[in-house]
């Protein structure tokens, strides 16, 4: 086994930077979620892009895509939203192998709620640090950066 390539300091430096601030961050968005709204990050993760799509109904498949998890977590999460009347199963009607999550009307409520204290935690923990240029390219960073993980194979 060959000697690994290792990090120089700027590698470092950009390495551990991004693992820290995406912690830190999502640690903070998420401790104001749960305060302001008693939602977790990730509950509002899910119950966002089921806002967000065509009909507040995403096949498991779909939704398992845009939060790029695997069907499985994503089962158990919806398990634990329905108890709390975020969301519901639904049968897709032409495939019985398939299901769907759907936002409920008491989902879409709460919801509604905690966007404004979201929006707020995100500009006061990450986007308001940075100037527009700071933001222009960190924004092209992450583009560039999800691109190159969607095309590699097995993603």
């Amino acid at each position: 086994m060959s000697d690994p390539h290792w990090l120089d300091d700027v590698e470092m430096r950009a390495w551990l930077g991004f693992v820290r601030t995406r912690d830190l961050i999502a640690a903070a968005v998420g401790r104001d979620s749960t305060r302001e709204s008693n939602l977790t990050y990730i509950e509002y993760s899910v119950l966002v892009n089921l806002a967000n799509s065509g009909e507040h109904r995403l096949t498991f498949a779909d939704l398992a895509a845009r939060l790029e998890w695997s069907q499985s977590r994503l089962s158990h999460q919806i398990t634990r939203m329905e108890k709390r009347g975020l969301v519901v199963r639904e049968p897709i009607p032409d495939d019985a192998r398939r299901t769907a999550a759907r936002l409920t009307q008491r989902g879409s409520e709460v919801l509604a709620r905690a966007q404004p204290a979201h929006i707020s935690s995100v500009r006061r923990h990450m986007l308001d640090v940075l100037d527009r240029e700071q933001l222009a390219a960190l924004a092209d960073i992450y583009d560039t950066l999800l691109a190159h993980h969607r095309d590699l194979p097995g993603a």
